[in-house]
């Protein structure tokens, strides 16, 4: 090896020597890789996702404490009945951070009773309830001096696509802030849960386990885009959720009444037998006929008329009258509604806006089609003022002073259960009641 050569070897690993410290010396750059859309937002989140327990007193049965018969009966002479405490555990997200305002379903909270609400922070708040609706199955709970608290960010339930990953937040089983993610399944799912709620909801895969009701539903940017609320207990990946959109326009009626206003169409109709689907020549038996339409109604102001075929509602077909009611019950006045309606074998799209049934006309339709008049009563009911003769009361036997506490599913709390309980039973040949005459509570049937 010449002198030349010699020294560019001896210059290179001079080269070598010096900058291998320098490159040890460079800090390693943070790894972002694992914070993910679904991290960011789930971190975002959280800190305005709540745990809600609602506590109620009950009495309950004095035991003996040797778990023998005569002995609890000879304990429960002496001591009665001692008040015994329950609790249900559920989820919610703050919607308004400034003023305490938490949106959850309507179920959690039901029943009355204590609420109490945890954020992540570790922070309790008494809080009370604003409004609810069981139909919707949301409610809107104010904490107490809950003020300058997270909230989260409202998403757009009309700009969802099928597939696109979403996220739930919750309380499953008592486990604080559960993330679990999924995709969305399918949009406008029409059902009816357990809890009341009927509608259009969003149907997702990602896990929805009891105690995550009242708990976001997210996208991937954090956003709000709908409040879980049931579960295909028979099924696996299988949940719903309430759609923010509709979400938004409960809660202002919540908040400015209360309620939420009853609507409807001014229909009244039957379903579609073998003779009539035979008289109309239809394919099948599904379909509501139309039998009445009220004047100065959505209806009626459509051209909608008595004998008219009702094939679908928003586009999807309806099987009678329940599923058109049912349909019906999960829309607000802020909405529009497309009937696809066959009139002397042609079909055509009618759309309408719905309206509010005021108490007024409400009590005028039960006067005049059950036959008997109703006023608000302190503590809860309806007191029966009137009995028309010939009348399906009368044939019942209601008497003038009688109380009536339930019409079907709903108890009559206030002026407006009655108005949700003749919308709900307005179209059923029987309607089963809860009646008070005296001391005794009796159910009965009204048949129409």
């Amino acid at each position: 090896m010449n002198r030349f050569s010699a020294l560019l070897v001896l210059g290179a690993w001079l080269f070598v020597l010096l900058a291998a410290p320098a490159a040890r010396a460079v800090p390693a750059q943070p790894d972002n890789d694992r914070r993910t859309p679904v991290v960011r937002a789930v971190q975002a989140t959280s800190p305005s996702v709540v745990n809600i327990t609602v506590t109620r007193r009950s009495q309950g049965d004095v035991r003996s404490p040797f778990g023998d018969p005569f002995l609890d009966r000879f304990f429960g002479s002496m001591y009665g009945q001692q008040p015994r405490d329950s609790q249900s555990l559920g989820s919610g997200v703050i919607i308004d951070g400034a003023k305490g305002l938490v949106l959850t379903n309507a179920h959690v909270i039901s029943g009355g009773g204590e609420i109490a609400v945890r954020l992540l922070d570790g922070r309790d708040f008494a809080a009370d309830l604003v409004g609810s609706d069981p139909d919707f199955d949301l409610a809107v709970l104010k904490l107490r001096n809950g003020a300058g608290l997270p909230q989260v960010s409202m998403g757009d339930s009309d700009d969802i696509y099928i597939g696109e990953t979403v996220i739930a937040i919750g309380n499953p089983f008592g486990y604080s802030h559960t993330v679990t993610t999924g995709v969305v399944s399918a949009l406008n799912r029409p059902m009816t849960t357990d809890n009341g709620a009927f509608g259009s909801f969003i149907q997702t895969d990602a896990a929805i386990n009891p105690g995550n009701s009242g708990g976001p539903l997210l996208n991937i940017h954090g956003e709000l885009i709908g409040i879980t609320t049931a579960i295909q207990a028979r099924a696996e990946g299988i949940g719903f959720a309430i759609p923010v959109n509709k979400a938004k326009f409960v809660v202002h009626e919540l908040l400015d009444s209360g309620h939420v206003a009853p609507i409807w169409l001014g229909l009244f109709g039957q379903d579609v037998d073998q003779a009539t689907a035979r008289y109309f020549k239809l394919r099948s038996v599904k379909g509501m006929l139309v039998s009445e339409v009220h004047a100065d109604t959505p209806g009626a102001r459509a051209g909608i008329k008595p004998g008219d075929i009702v094939l679908a509602f928003n586009g999807a077909q309806i099987a009678g009258k329940d599923d058109y009611l049912t349909r019906l019950f999960g829309i607000t006045r802020s909405e529009r509604v497309v009937l696809t309606v066959q009139r002397d074998g042609t079909q055509r799209d009618i759309t309408l806006k719905p309206q509010v049934l005021d108490k007024g006309k409400a009590l005028e339709l039960v006067r005049t089609r059950w036959g008997f008049e109703l006023a608000d009563r302190n503590g809860g009911g309806a007191e029966v003022t009137m009995v028309r003769p010939g009348s399906p009361a009368a044939r019942l036997g209601l008497q003038p002073g009688d109380v009536i506490h339930q019409i079907g599913s709903r108890r009559l709390a206030s002026g407006i259960d009655l108005l949700n309980a003749f919308l709900r039973n307005r179209m059923q040949k029987t309607v089963l009641m809860r009646v008070q005459r005296g001391r005794g509570l009796y159910y009965v049937r009204l048949t129409l």
